[in-house]
């Protein structure tokens, strides 16, 4: 169904903000769009919505499954001013945001819904889930000029680490239980990276609550919702699969040319597995097997 902006979607949508677990993903162009909006309905999503321009279109059969928002996807922190628009009309239910042509992959996927994930996730008291963002990108870029390939993607087996995350209010402490990950394209091609945007860490996935907001660096203003674990033992983590970064470095002129491919000694196919991401320490099963 088709909504001509946010407002009229949250106003006439109840049902569909009613339960979650609610996919919400922004287009910023017309990649993978088809393929993003399969993988997370496929994934167990009781809602998705697409936030897209008004000259993006679908195909029928999704058409009739997504909830297709028009919105100014190219304002400042649009994606993070649309989570909290959500979070406020509809508290207390399970919320996942990303951009087109990333994919949500966690422990068991292939085999586990979300609604088992975030069901387990619950159980243990916890309100958020950290995901990281795993760079995608296709291995010829002269075939695949924009860096995208579902059938070519790899990403990096190393190079990846985490640095711990200090409170600015706090003479500089380190904050209990959090972390900020680096890796990936953003780290390799970090010289076209501005430094506010290298994290590769996202709270994706969230409960929904009066008051909270999602900031544009994807942390909340609530403390404990930004931590990877509970003080007791690992959480359940995912990943974001994601040719965002990928797309942008061969997109912008001031990249484009300086990079030929993004083809190094670690680069190995991706297996769209989630063994694959645990073995190589991109997401963490913690208690749930």
């Amino acid at each position: 169904m088709r909504y001509k902006d946010l407002e009229t979607f949250i106003g006439t949508a109840g049902p569909a903000l009613a339960k979650g677990p609610v996919a919400m993903i922004m287009a910023e162009d017309a990649v993978e769009i088809d393929s993003t909006l399969r993988h997370h309905l496929q994934s167990g999503f009781r809602t998705v919505m697409l936030l897209a321009p008004e000259d993006m279109a679908l195909p029928a059969d999704l058409e009739a499954r997504v909830h297709h928002v028009l919105h100014d996807v190219y304002a400042d922190a649009a994606l993070s001013e649309a989570v909290n628009r959500v979070n406020d009309a509809a508290p207390g239910i399970w919320l996942y945001y990303c951009y087109n042509a990333e994919y949500l992959f966690f422990p068991f996927c292939e085999s586990r819904s979300v609604r088992d994930l975030l069901a387990f996730h619950a159980e243990e008291r916890r309100e958020a889930m950290l995901t990281y963002v795993v760079d995608l990108y296709a291995s010829d870029l002269d075939t695949h000029g924009n860096a995208v390939s579902l059938e070519d993607a790899h990403l990096d087996r190393s190079g990846y680490y985490a640095l711990a995350r200090k409170d600015a209010e706090k003479n500089w402490a380190e904050k209990d239980r959090q972390m900020d990950f680096f890796g990936g394209l953003r780290w390799r091609f970090e010289e076209h990276i501005p430094w506010t945007r290298r994290k590769i860490d996202r709270i994706s996935i969230f409960k929904t609550r009066k008051g909270l907001r999602l900031r544009p660096d994807f942390t909340f203003n609530e403390e404990e919702l930004n931590t990877f674990a509970c003080p007791w033992h690992n959480n359940l983590t995912a990943a974001v699969c994601s040719f965002r970064t990928a797309k942008a470095l061969r997109t912008n002129p001031g990249s484009r040319f300086d990079i030929q491919n993004f083809r190094w000694h670690n680069s190995v196919p991706f297996d769209w597995h989630s063994q694959q991401l645990m073995d190589l320490g991109l997401m963490e099963p913690g208690q749930w097997f």
